[in-house]
Protein backbone atom coordinates (compact mmCIF):
# COMPACT_ATOMS: atom_id res chain seq x y z
CA UNK A 1 0.00 0.00 0.00
CA UNK A 2 2.89 2.23 0.68
CA UNK A 3 4.52 2.00 -2.63
CA UNK A 4 1.33 2.63 -4.36
CA UNK A 5 1.12 6.15 -2.47
CA UNK A 6 4.31 7.26 -2.75
CA UNK A 7 4.03 7.14 -6.99
CA UNK A 8 1.46 9.78 -6.96
CA UNK A 9 2.80 11.83 -4.47
CA UNK A 10 6.35 12.02 -5.90
CA UNK A 11 4.23 12.72 -9.80
CA UNK A 12 2.90 15.41 -7.81
CA UNK A 13 6.02 17.09 -6.61
CA UNK A 14 8.04 16.82 -9.79
CA UNK A 15 4.73 18.53 -11.00
CA UNK A 16 4.98 21.12 -9.08
CA UNK A 17 8.64 21.49 -9.22
CA UNK A 18 7.73 22.70 -13.48
CA UNK A 19 6.27 25.47 -11.76
CA UNK A 20 8.54 26.84 -9.25
CA UNK A 21 11.97 28.52 -9.28
CA UNK A 22 14.03 25.51 -8.54
CA UNK A 23 13.44 21.95 -7.81
CA UNK A 24 16.28 19.39 -6.52
CA UNK A 25 16.01 15.92 -6.40
CA UNK A 26 18.70 14.42 -4.13
CA UNK A 27 19.86 11.11 -2.60
CA UNK A 28 21.92 8.51 -0.92
CA UNK A 29 21.98 4.56 -1.72
CA UNK A 30 24.48 3.46 0.87
CA UNK A 31 24.67 -0.45 0.87
CA UNK A 32 27.07 -3.03 3.34
CA UNK A 33 28.14 -6.21 4.55
CA UNK A 34 28.49 -6.44 8.31
CA UNK A 35 29.90 -9.10 11.04
CA UNK A 36 29.36 -8.82 14.23
CA UNK A 37 30.89 -10.87 17.17
CA UNK A 38 29.23 -12.91 20.25
CA UNK A 39 25.29 -12.29 19.61
CA UNK A 40 22.61 -13.15 22.67
CA UNK A 41 23.24 -16.00 24.96
CA UNK A 42 25.65 -18.78 22.73
CA UNK A 43 27.58 -15.53 21.98
CA UNK A 44 27.40 -16.76 18.08
CA UNK A 45 28.84 -14.40 15.19
CA UNK A 46 26.25 -12.98 12.87
CA UNK A 47 26.81 -11.88 9.42
CA UNK A 48 24.20 -9.90 7.59
CA UNK A 49 23.69 -6.76 5.39
CA UNK A 50 22.33 -3.81 8.22
CA UNK A 51 18.96 -2.36 6.78
CA UNK A 52 19.39 0.67 8.80
CA UNK A 53 22.75 2.37 7.93
CA UNK A 54 26.17 1.80 6.92
CA UNK A 55 28.13 4.76 6.70
CA UNK A 56 24.77 7.27 6.16
CA UNK A 57 20.86 5.93 6.08
CA UNK A 58 19.92 5.71 2.46
CA UNK A 59 17.06 8.19 1.09
CA UNK A 60 15.95 10.56 -1.64
CA UNK A 61 14.08 13.64 -1.48
CA UNK A 62 13.12 16.39 -3.28
CA UNK A 63 13.95 19.97 -2.29
CA UNK A 64 12.38 23.21 -3.43
CA UNK A 65 12.04 27.57 -3.39
CA UNK A 66 10.20 29.99 -4.74
CA UNK A 67 11.28 33.42 -5.22
CA UNK A 68 8.30 35.70 -3.29
CA UNK A 69 9.59 38.71 -3.66
CA UNK A 70 11.02 41.42 -1.03
CA UNK A 71 14.08 39.27 0.44
CA UNK A 72 11.12 36.19 0.79
CA UNK A 73 11.31 32.64 -0.82
CA UNK A 74 8.91 29.90 -0.29
CA UNK A 75 10.81 26.81 0.39
CA UNK A 76 10.05 22.91 1.05
CA UNK A 77 11.64 19.37 1.53
CA UNK A 78 10.24 16.27 1.55
CA UNK A 79 12.68 13.13 2.13
CA UNK A 80 12.35 9.59 2.65
CA UNK A 81 14.48 6.79 4.31
CA UNK A 82 14.36 3.47 2.69
CA UNK A 83 16.04 0.40 3.54
CA UNK A 84 18.63 -1.15 0.06
CA UNK A 85 18.49 -4.32 1.87
CA UNK A 86 15.06 -5.05 1.13
CA UNK A 87 14.01 -1.76 -0.56
CA UNK A 88 11.13 -0.84 2.32
CA UNK A 89 11.04 2.31 3.95
CA UNK A 90 12.53 3.63 7.28
CA UNK A 91 10.82 5.83 9.70
CA UNK A 92 8.62 3.05 10.75
CA UNK A 93 7.05 2.60 6.75
CA UNK A 94 6.07 6.50 6.69
CA UNK A 95 6.42 7.72 2.56
CA UNK A 96 8.33 10.76 3.75
CA UNK A 97 9.93 10.17 7.56
CA UNK A 98 12.96 11.37 7.07
CA UNK A 99 11.73 15.22 6.32
CA UNK A 100 8.56 17.14 5.25
CA UNK A 101 7.71 20.12 5.66
CA UNK A 102 7.22 23.58 4.30
CA UNK A 103 7.95 27.21 5.02
CA UNK A 104 9.08 30.65 4.33
CA UNK A 105 12.51 31.93 4.26
CA UNK A 106 14.14 35.63 4.88
CA UNK A 107 16.83 37.85 6.49
CA UNK A 108 15.82 36.68 9.69
CA UNK A 109 16.03 32.82 8.91
CA UNK A 110 13.43 30.43 8.51
CA UNK A 111 9.74 29.40 9.74
CA UNK A 112 8.97 25.76 8.92
CA UNK A 113 5.88 23.19 9.23
CA UNK A 114 5.69 19.92 9.65
CA UNK A 115 7.96 16.60 10.35
CA UNK A 116 11.55 17.62 10.54
CA UNK A 117 14.78 17.82 12.62
CA UNK A 118 15.07 18.74 16.18
CA UNK A 119 17.66 21.08 17.40
CA UNK A 120 19.54 18.35 18.67
CA UNK A 121 20.30 17.36 15.56
CA UNK A 122 22.03 20.54 14.34
CA UNK A 123 23.67 20.85 17.66
CA UNK A 124 25.99 17.78 16.99
CA UNK A 125 26.28 18.30 13.10
CA UNK A 126 30.26 19.36 13.30
CA UNK A 127 31.46 17.61 16.33
CA UNK A 128 29.82 13.66 16.12
CA UNK A 129 32.32 13.30 13.42
CA UNK A 130 31.00 9.33 12.91
CA UNK A 131 27.32 11.02 12.63
CA UNK A 132 24.46 8.61 12.05
CA UNK A 133 27.31 5.15 10.90
CA UNK A 134 26.36 2.18 12.11
CA UNK A 135 29.08 2.18 15.47
CA UNK A 136 28.70 5.36 16.70
CA UNK A 137 26.22 7.61 18.87
CA UNK A 138 23.38 5.76 17.73
CA UNK A 139 24.76 2.29 19.00
CA UNK A 140 24.71 3.87 22.21
CA UNK A 141 21.51 6.28 22.25
CA UNK A 142 19.40 5.37 19.48
CA UNK A 143 17.56 9.27 19.46
CA UNK A 144 20.63 11.14 18.84
CA UNK A 145 20.97 10.26 15.02
CA UNK A 146 16.83 10.32 14.95
CA UNK A 147 16.18 13.56 16.36
CA UNK A 148 12.99 14.65 14.44
CA UNK A 149 9.34 15.56 15.44
CA UNK A 150 6.08 15.04 13.50
CA UNK A 151 3.53 18.07 13.83
CA UNK A 152 6.63 20.96 14.30
CA UNK A 153 6.88 24.47 14.50
CA UNK A 154 10.45 25.40 13.91
CA UNK A 155 12.70 28.46 13.42
CA UNK A 156 16.39 28.68 12.41
CA UNK A 157 18.52 31.25 11.52
CA UNK A 158 22.41 32.09 10.46
CA UNK A 159 23.62 35.36 11.56
CA UNK A 160 27.16 35.89 10.55
CA UNK A 161 28.75 32.58 12.68
CA UNK A 162 25.78 32.38 14.95
CA UNK A 163 23.31 29.62 13.94
CA UNK A 164 20.45 30.13 16.74
CA UNK A 165 16.64 27.88 16.40
CA UNK A 166 13.95 26.37 18.11
CA UNK A 167 11.65 24.10 17.52
CA UNK A 168 8.30 23.32 18.99
CA UNK A 169 5.91 19.92 18.50
CA UNK A 170 2.23 19.16 19.09
CA UNK A 171 2.93 15.42 19.08
CA UNK A 172 6.02 14.44 18.23
CA UNK A 173 5.63 10.82 17.13
CA UNK A 174 2.28 9.25 15.34
CA UNK A 175 3.81 6.37 14.44
CA UNK A 176 3.94 3.00 16.01
CA UNK A 177 6.84 0.37 15.17
CA UNK A 178 9.17 0.40 17.94
CA UNK A 179 12.04 2.37 18.98
CA UNK A 180 14.16 4.11 17.03
CA UNK A 181 11.20 4.00 14.04
CA UNK A 182 8.22 4.97 16.00
CA UNK A 183 7.40 5.84 19.56
CA UNK A 184 4.03 6.17 19.79
CA UNK A 185 3.05 9.57 20.61
CA UNK A 186 1.01 11.64 18.50
CA UNK A 187 -0.11 13.59 21.16
CA UNK A 188 -2.69 16.63 19.81
CA UNK A 189 -5.13 15.36 22.25
CA UNK A 190 -8.26 17.72 23.75
CA UNK A 191 -8.12 16.08 26.87
CA UNK A 192 -4.10 16.12 27.37
CA UNK A 193 -2.30 19.65 26.15
CA UNK A 194 0.80 18.48 27.09
CA UNK A 195 1.02 14.88 26.00
CA UNK A 196 3.46 13.69 23.46
CA UNK A 197 4.56 17.97 23.31
CA UNK A 198 8.40 18.22 22.27
CA UNK A 199 11.09 21.54 21.86
CA UNK A 200 14.29 22.25 21.19
CA UNK A 201 16.61 25.28 21.07
CA UNK A 202 20.14 25.62 19.61
CA UNK A 203 22.85 28.06 20.24
CA UNK A 204 25.74 27.21 17.85
CA UNK A 205 28.81 29.19 16.64
CA UNK A 206 31.15 28.07 13.90
CA UNK A 207 34.36 29.98 12.88
CA UNK A 208 37.34 28.99 9.98
CA UNK A 209 38.82 26.54 12.50
CA UNK A 210 36.86 26.23 15.47
CA UNK A 211 33.19 25.84 16.84
CA UNK A 212 30.85 25.27 20.02
CA UNK A 213 27.29 24.48 20.16
CA UNK A 214 24.55 23.98 22.77
CA UNK A 215 20.86 22.66 22.49
CA UNK A 216 18.32 21.22 25.01
CA UNK A 217 15.74 18.83 23.41
CA UNK A 218 12.82 18.00 25.77
CA UNK A 219 10.15 15.12 24.64
CA UNK A 220 7.06 14.57 26.87
CA UNK A 221 4.75 11.34 27.21
CA UNK A 222 1.46 10.42 26.43
CA UNK A 223 -0.97 7.47 26.82
CA UNK A 224 0.70 4.26 25.37
CA UNK A 225 3.83 5.96 24.53
CA UNK A 226 6.70 3.64 24.19
CA UNK A 227 10.25 3.61 26.03
CA UNK A 228 8.38 4.20 29.67
CA UNK A 229 7.09 7.60 28.98
CA UNK A 230 3.53 6.68 29.35
CA UNK A 231 2.20 9.84 30.63
CA UNK A 232 2.55 13.39 29.88
CA UNK A 233 3.99 14.32 33.59
CA UNK A 234 6.86 12.26 31.86
CA UNK A 235 9.52 13.99 30.04
CA UNK A 236 12.95 12.66 28.74
CA UNK A 237 15.53 15.62 28.35
CA UNK A 238 18.57 15.76 26.41
CA UNK A 239 21.09 18.81 26.56
CA UNK A 240 23.90 18.70 24.24
CA UNK A 241 27.43 20.65 24.32
CA UNK A 242 30.29 20.21 21.92
CA UNK A 243 33.42 21.93 20.04
CA UNK A 244 35.61 21.07 17.44
CA UNK A 245 39.03 22.70 16.14
CA UNK A 246 40.42 21.83 13.10
CA UNK A 247 44.05 22.35 12.60
CA UNK A 248 45.62 21.64 8.55
CA UNK A 249 43.65 18.39 7.15
CA UNK A 250 42.99 17.54 10.75
CA UNK A 251 39.96 18.26 12.53
CA UNK A 252 39.17 16.93 16.70
CA UNK A 253 35.95 17.12 18.12
CA UNK A 254 34.81 16.64 21.82
CA UNK A 255 31.27 16.63 23.41
CA UNK A 256 28.81 15.32 26.26
CA UNK A 257 25.25 14.68 25.60
CA UNK A 258 23.45 15.12 29.25
CA UNK A 259 20.17 13.18 29.71
CA UNK A 260 17.89 13.03 32.28
CA UNK A 261 15.43 10.43 31.48
CA UNK A 262 11.74 10.96 33.28
CA UNK A 263 10.96 7.50 32.73
CA UNK A 264 13.44 5.48 34.34
CA UNK A 265 13.33 5.46 38.01
CA UNK A 266 16.63 3.47 39.08
CA UNK A 267 18.92 5.28 36.28
CA UNK A 268 17.31 8.75 35.18
CA UNK A 269 20.46 10.38 34.74
CA UNK A 270 22.95 9.80 31.55
CA UNK A 271 26.00 11.46 30.25
CA UNK A 272 27.18 10.41 26.62
CA UNK A 273 30.86 11.73 26.05
CA UNK A 274 32.22 11.46 22.57
CA UNK A 275 35.82 12.48 21.45
CA UNK A 276 36.53 12.19 17.18
CA UNK A 277 39.18 13.11 14.64
CA UNK A 278 38.70 13.29 11.35
CA UNK A 279 42.03 13.40 8.96
CA UNK A 280 42.48 14.08 5.25
CA UNK A 281 44.88 11.55 4.82
CA UNK A 282 45.34 11.93 0.87
CA UNK A 283 42.36 13.81 -1.66
CA UNK A 284 40.74 10.57 -2.12
CA UNK A 285 41.32 8.97 1.70
CA UNK A 286 39.41 9.90 4.91
CA UNK A 287 40.42 8.53 7.99
CA UNK A 288 38.50 8.75 10.87
CA UNK A 289 37.25 7.93 14.16
CA UNK A 290 35.35 8.32 17.71
CA UNK A 291 35.73 7.08 21.56
CA UNK A 292 32.53 7.17 23.44
CA UNK A 293 31.32 6.58 27.05
CA UNK A 294 27.95 6.60 28.30
CA UNK A 295 28.25 6.75 31.97
CA UNK A 296 24.43 6.52 34.35
CA UNK A 297 24.99 8.31 37.76
CA UNK A 298 24.74 5.89 41.02
CA UNK A 299 25.09 2.97 38.46
CA UNK A 300 27.25 0.73 37.99
CA UNK A 301 25.85 0.40 34.29
CA UNK A 302 28.04 1.63 31.92
CA UNK A 303 29.38 1.14 28.52
CA UNK A 304 32.85 1.91 26.01
CA UNK A 305 32.54 2.06 22.19
CA UNK A 306 35.42 2.80 20.24
CA UNK A 307 34.82 3.18 16.39
CA UNK A 308 37.36 3.57 13.43
CA UNK A 309 36.36 4.29 9.47
CA UNK A 310 38.50 4.24 6.10
CA UNK A 311 36.55 6.00 3.20
CA UNK A 312 38.19 6.07 -0.39
CA UNK A 313 36.23 8.32 -2.77
CA UNK A 314 35.85 6.73 -6.01
CA UNK A 315 34.83 9.89 -7.26
CA UNK A 316 33.19 12.99 -6.62
CA UNK A 317 29.72 11.18 -5.77
CA UNK A 318 30.85 7.44 -5.39
CA UNK A 319 32.80 5.87 -1.90
CA UNK A 320 34.19 2.86 -0.89
CA UNK A 321 34.51 2.51 3.63
CA UNK A 322 35.24 -0.09 6.11
CA UNK A 323 34.29 0.55 9.60
CA UNK A 324 35.51 -1.59 12.20
CA UNK A 325 33.76 -0.77 16.41
CA UNK A 326 34.10 -2.69 19.34
CA UNK A 327 31.72 -1.90 22.81
CA UNK A 328 32.24 -3.15 26.35
CA UNK A 329 29.45 -3.01 28.76
CA UNK A 330 29.58 -2.98 32.40
CA UNK A 331 26.63 -3.35 34.92
CA UNK A 332 23.16 -4.36 33.78
CA UNK A 333 23.80 -3.05 30.31
CA UNK A 334 23.89 -5.21 26.77
CA UNK A 335 24.33 -2.40 24.28
CA UNK A 336 25.19 -4.12 20.65
CA UNK A 337 28.13 -2.44 18.67
CA UNK A 338 25.77 -2.54 15.91
CA UNK A 339 23.28 -0.09 15.11
CA UNK A 340 22.60 -1.24 11.54
CA UNK A 341 19.23 -3.57 12.53
CA UNK A 342 18.19 -5.04 15.75
CA UNK A 343 18.51 -8.40 16.80
CA UNK A 344 22.72 -8.25 17.17
CA UNK A 345 22.65 -7.89 21.17
CA UNK A 346 25.74 -9.56 23.40
CA UNK A 347 24.78 -11.10 26.81
CA UNK A 348 24.35 -8.80 29.67
CA UNK A 349 27.79 -7.50 30.56
CA UNK A 350 30.00 -8.41 27.73
CA UNK A 351 31.57 -7.08 25.27
CA UNK A 352 30.94 -7.25 21.56
CA UNK A 353 33.07 -6.35 17.81
CA UNK A 354 31.69 -5.61 14.64
CA UNK A 355 32.97 -4.93 10.78
CA UNK A 356 31.59 -3.44 8.02
CA UNK A 357 32.53 -2.94 4.35
CA UNK A 358 30.33 -1.01 1.90
CA UNK A 359 29.76 1.45 -1.39
CA UNK A 360 27.95 4.55 -1.06
CA UNK A 361 26.59 6.92 -4.12
CA UNK A 362 25.09 10.45 -3.29
CA UNK A 363 23.28 11.73 -6.72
Amino acid sequence: MNRLLVLPVLLAAFTVGACAQSLTVFGVVDAAVEHVTRVGPAGSGLTRMPSLTGSVPSRIGFRGQEDLGGGLRAVFTIEQGFVPDTGGLSQGGRAFGRQAFVGVSGPWGTVSFGRQYTMLFWSILESDVLGPAIYGTGSLDPYIPNARADNALAWRGSFGGWMLGATYSFGRDAVNAGNPAGTNCPGELAADAKACREWSVLARYDAASWGVAWARDTIRGGPGAFAGLSSAALSDTRVSANGYVKIGSIKTTLGVVRRRNGASQSTPRSDLWYAGVVWSAAPALTLDGELLRLDYAGSTDRAWLLAARATYALSRRTALYATAGAVSNEGSLALSVSAGAGGSNPKVGTGQSGFTAGLRHAF
